[in-house]
């Protein structure tokens, strides 16, 4: 992996009950406290931002894979869904992809596969994997 280098702007006004943002050249992202911990929750958590991030790599690299395959590719749609205990921390994919209705059975099956290999070619997944993340991916293929 190339050395990234990645800069961001967090200002914060008021105390626990206020918020804040974090910005950089791309995002822009209001923060927040979440209600159970005494703030306003009226702001993304910093769970939701490292789920999202992970989420973003997730479907970039999936989005990358399926063009390198030409897969007849109509729509793709995933929902991530972070679930979190005192001894875990799992974040579950739920891709949802339509190929074209002329797409073959071997094209449904490599895009199934294609599911499974993006996550384990994010670079954000594979990072987080390391302290300990669970990634499991639930996709679904169909064709119009």
């Amino acid at each position: 992996m190339s050395n990234l280098n990645v800069k961001l702007n967090a200002v914060w006004k008021g105390g626990v009950e206020g918020n804040g943002t974090i910005k950089s050249q791309y995002i822009d992202i209001p923060i927040a406290i979440g209600t159970e911990y005494g703030g306003n929750g009226e702001g993304a958590s910093p769970k939701e931002i490292l789920v999202s991030s992970v989420q973003a790599c997730y479907v970039a690299t999936l989005v990358s894979m399926v063009e390198s395959r030409k897969l007849p590719v109509v729509s793709i749609e995933v929902d991530s869904e972070m679930v979190a205990s005192d001894s875990s921390f799992d974040i579950i994919h739920y891709p949802r992809v339509v190929l074209s209705a002329d797409a073959t059975e071997k094209e449904v099956q490599s895009m199934q596969r294609v599911n499974e290999a993006a996550d384990r070619a994010c670079i954000v997944g594979n990072m987080i994997k390391k302290a300990g993340v669970e990634i499991e991916v639930k996709g679904k293929v169909s064709t119009l």
